[in-house]
Parts: C-alpha cells; sequence; structure tokens
C-alpha cells in the first residue's frame, strides 16, 4: 500500500525549514499543470493530430514564457529532468565535443564546493583524460578571483562556478568570473537552480555561457529543469534517440511539467524584491536569536553575498548525530546537500570546517511561506537541543 500524505498531521509536523532541498508546488502550478495529465495529453512530437500539435504549440508559448523570465532567447532552452541532468549535458556534452574539434581532451576548471552534480561529471572526464582543477573557496565560500585566474592555461575550455551555493547560500559574483572567461576564449558554466526565482537572475547580465535551472527549487514540479545555451557554444548529446530539443536532448517531453515550470518562473517572479527582503529580514531573526541564547555558534558563508533564505551554521561542541536525531522530530533541516550520501558536508570542510564541525552543521533554508511563529518555535527548538546536548552529564 502506498502512504498516505495524511499519515502526519500538522499539529505535529517538524516545522520545516528544508526549502532548498525542494519546495512544495505553488496551487496555480498544479492547477496549470492539470489539463495535460488528462485532456490534453498528446505527445509534442506527433503532429499529425490536432492533440500532438496542441501539445507542441504549449510547450513553445511555456518556453517563450521562461525566456522572457530569464532575459534569453527561446531556442537557447533545452528541457532537461533537472539541474542535474542539464550539468551533465553541459560539462560533458561542451568537454567532448571542444576535444573532438581539437583532437584532444583539454583542461576544465571548477570549485571543491560544488555539488556532486558538477563534480561527478567532471570525475568522470578526468577518467576519459581531461585534466581537473579544482579551487578552494575563501573562508567565506568565495571564489579568488586572481586564483582563479592563475589556474587558467592555453588548454582550459571550461570553467564552472555554481550561481549560489546549495549549501551555505554563498552568490558568486558570477559577471566578473564571465568578464575573466570572455579575455582567456573559455566557456563558462554555472548551476544556477538555487539561484533562479530567489534572486533576480538576467543572463544576458549574468554572462554565462551554459546555465543549469531546476524547477523544483522554486515551488514547480519534480522532475523538470534547462540547460539555456549559447548558440555559439559547442554541445554534443550525452544520451541518443529521437532527436528532440534540438538533438541535445531526446525523448517525450513531459508537457505537463514544462507548463509548470513555466507558470512557477512567472510565479516567483512576481513580488521577487519584497517576498525576499522578508525573507532575508526571518533569516536574520533566526540567525540573532539563535546566537543570543549560544553564543559560540559559527555561521558559515559570507554574512552578505549570500541567499536571503539561506543560513548555515557550525554548533560547535556537540555530535552531529545526536544534534540531527534531536532535532528530527521537531525541525526539518539538513547538514548540507539533500545529495550528500550521509557524509559529512565537503562544502564545509572545504571552507576549514573539522569532520566533526562540518557534522554538527545545520543548513536552514526558508520557504515563502515561512512565518514569524515558526521562525520563533525553531529559535527555541534549536536552542533547547543544543543546551540539552551541552549539559547532558
Amino acid at each position: 500500500m502506498l502512504p498516505s500524505s495524511d499519515a502526519i498531521s500538522p499539529q505535529s509536523a517538524p516545522i520545516p525549514l528544508d526549502y532548498q532541498a525542494t519546495t512544495p508546488c505553488h496551487p496555480e502550478v498544479v492547477t496549470a499543470m492539470e489539463p495535460w495529465w488528462r485532456d490534453q495529453w498528446g505527445n509534442p512530437s506527433s503532429r499529425q493530430h490536432r492533440l500532438g500539435l496542441t501539445a507542441a504549440a504549449a510547450v513553445q508559448v511555456a518556453r517563450e514564457q521562461l525566456s522572457i523570465c530569464l532575459s534569453c532567447q527561446a531556442e537557447q532552452l533545452i528541457f532537461t529532468s533537472g539541474a542535474t541532468e542539464a550539468n551533465n549535458i553541459a560539462l560533458l556534452g561542451h568537454a567532448r565535443a571542444v576535444a573532438r574539434k581539437r583532437g584532444k581532451p583539454g583542461h576544465l576548471i571548477s570549485m571543491i564546493s560544488e555539488h556532486h552534480a558538477v563534480l561527478d561529471p567532471l570525475q568522470q572526464l578526468q577518467r576519459e583524460g581531461f585534466r581537473i582543477t579544482l579551487l578552494t573557496p575563501q573562508p567565506d565560500g568565495l571564489l579568488n578571483r586572481e586564483e582563479l585566474e592563475a589556474a587558467i592555461t592555453e588548454d582550459t575550455q571550461l570553467i564552472s562556478v555554481m550561481l549560489a551555493n546549495n549549501e551555505i547560500g554563498v552568490i558568486q559574483p558570477l559577471p566578473e568570473i564571465a568578464a575573466l572567461c570572455r579575455a582567456h576564449g573559455v566557456t563558462l558554466h554555472s548551476d544556477a537552480a538555487q539561484a533562479f526565482g530567489q534572486i533576480p537572475l538576467n543572463t544576458k547580465l549574468v554572462g554565462a555561457d551554459l546555465l543549469s535551472l531546476s524547477a523544483h527549487k522554486l515551488n514547480g514540479p519534480k522532475g523538470i529543469g534547462a540547460l539555456i545555451c549559447n548558440p555559439d557554444t559547442a554541445l554534443e548529446p550525452i544520451v541518443w534517440g529521437g532527436g528532440q530539443e534540438q538533438g541535445i536532448r531526446p525523448g517525450t517531453l513531459p508537457v505537463p511539467l514544462i507548463m509548470g515550470f513555466a507558470k512557477a518562473a512567472e510565479l516567483a517572479l512576481k513580488g521577487l524584491d519584497s517576498r525576499s527582503e522578508r525573507l532575508g529580514a526571518l533569516r536574520n531573526r533566526l540567525w540573532e536569536g539563535l546566537r543570543q541564547k549560544h553564543s559560540t555558534l559559527l555561521l558559515n558563508g559570507s554574512a552578505t553575498a549570500r541567499l536571503p533564505h539561506n543560513l548555515n551554521i557550525t554548533v560547535p561542541g556537540v555530535s552531529g548525530n545526536k544534534l540531527h536525531r534531536a532535532l528530527r522530530s521537531r525541525v526539518s533541516c539538513s547538514s548540507g546537500s539533500a545529495c550528500s550520501r550521509g557524509e559529512p558536508s565537503h562544502v564545509l570542510m572545504a571552507l576549514g570546517r573539522s569532520h566533526q564541525e562540518a557534522e554538527a552543521s545545520l543548513r536552514l533554508s526558508l520557504g515563502h511561506s515561512t512565518t514569524d511563529k515558526e521562525i520563533d518555535q525553531a529559535i527555541d527548538a534549536i536552542s533547547e537541543v543544543i543546551h540539552k546536548l551541552r549539559h547532558k552529564a
């Protein structure tokens, strides 16, 4: 029997503070998807009849809506299953295409604090003969521009830097990095999954040649994302069959999810500035409230160049396992990425945190529906758990 969605009552549910892992679908997103599951169920690649033509037209409209939200051309959008697939296509597809043209594998640069959806494809490319350089971030999580420029060599073909980190929320100065890449004739890729819908994202101003997105981070459906690709950026598919999405990402397009993605993007941009200001204020309230009760707490990542809904802290002197076990029934949060495989955060360790400190850390991320009351309840719950762990005989 499938588990019921009513298994946990709202009264007993923990305070949700893990919105960077995923977000609930906005009701208007669900409404936008509904007809395309049942009544308009056509395959957009089947254009010999009305059902298919209607689906194809809907996909094109959604593509254009998304392109407006992102300030790019509709033709630059390649739909994927999410940012992970988009990252793989960008890294593997571009590196292999350039290597084929040059006749040999080249050099790629990234950061050790990237998501595994970037680090793992880079490992695969290293097995294929590419040289990989992973830079260590500064203690605040930001990239050192001088170190990046010093790492560029004659055969450097791509640099990949996440716009906003999925664990510590640090926002990298991507326009500056893009300018450096252009000066050296190097392609720039960025995983922008955590940034889109949380901060203004004008792809022309950001300057990346390849940009990865995911709908479920901005109150859209899971299973749909996109890769924004500049027209003159070399790219080849990593899977084959069907020829959809300009031959780069074959497979039947999920029309309902695409419609949901476009609606979620539209809603995310409405009132973005005021929402970001509100979430930033709540985040600061959470941090100040916790620090007033426990002054030894450590903030991970830049205090200013970060996403407004992200707070990442280390609790010195406690067991990470006991900390998370005690909080599980009271606050939904994590110690790192949702894809961390249960290991201590490689991002926090890159910042200089010890293995024990990384385990005893909390990523607290707020959502659109987070309230003042929930923040105050979270302060009390987390503070109480810390106090008990530190004073347990």
